[in-house]
């Protein structure tokens, strides 16, 4: 789980990068530009395979470590102390991915997917991304469920970003502290500019 999520918080870092030229005004041509370079790119077309493993491995993982924690206690404590020994979302972990994963669902049918069908059943047809963004943004539900997903995404990095490194055995009473205030500032951040995106488009329309 824990090296799993920090590729994938990798990932995020890239993904947030890009995703953020769209607020350059150039009429989008610099993520346009950078969009064409990662659907076109071989190495970039590698790193995808690989990201796809890393995410379905991050799921099962997940997936068996909730069945291997209800199975070790098949009965509910009576009393829970709540905060007093953790953060409801550090218990919220299965809840949280399960949102993640059916907004990530809506995410790539959005964009990849149409991407894919450009690339490889229309002979590389030309296309603007930042078109796409644009009119995809240019519906409320569409960006109601898309800050929904990223405020699920920054509960679920605000405990898994600094507990990745605890499974790794990352621990160090000089550096912990250093990576938690880290890991707040990045599933804050992060989430924010995601979220930034399609408020900004729809209310730009």
């Amino acid at each position: 789980m824990g090296i799993t999520g920090l590729f994938l918080i990798s990932f995020l870092m890239v993904h947030v990068s890009v995703n953020s030229l769209l607020f350059l005004h150039d009429n989008g041509d610099s993520f346009n530009t950078a969009a064409h370079f990662m659907s076109h790119n071989i190495l970039i077309r590698i790193m995808e395979i690989v990201l796809f493993a890393g995410l379905i491995a991050h799921t099962v993982q997940g997936l068996i470590l909730t069945k291997q924690n209800n199975s070790k206690r098949p009965t509910k404590y009576a009393v829970s102390a709540g905060n007093a020994t953790s953060k409801w979302y550090s218990r919220s972990m299965g809840i949280l991915g399960s949102l993640l994963l059916m907004f990530l669902v809506i995410h790539l049918s959005h964009f990849w997917v149409e991407t894919k069908i450009n690339l490889y059943a229309k002979n590389d047809a030309p296309t603007n991304s930042y078109e796409e963004v644009k009119e995809t943004f240019s519906q409320l539900w569409v960006v109601i469920v898309y800050v929904l997903g990223v405020i699920s995404l920054g509960w679920h990095l605000l405990h898994g970003f600094s507990s990745a490194f605890q499974t790794l055995g990352l621990n160090h009473k000089k550096y912990t502290p250093i990576i938690k205030m880290l890991g707040v500032a990045f599933s804050v951040i992060v989430p924010l500019i995601f979220a930034a995106m399609p408020i900004y488009f729809f209310l730009t329309k």
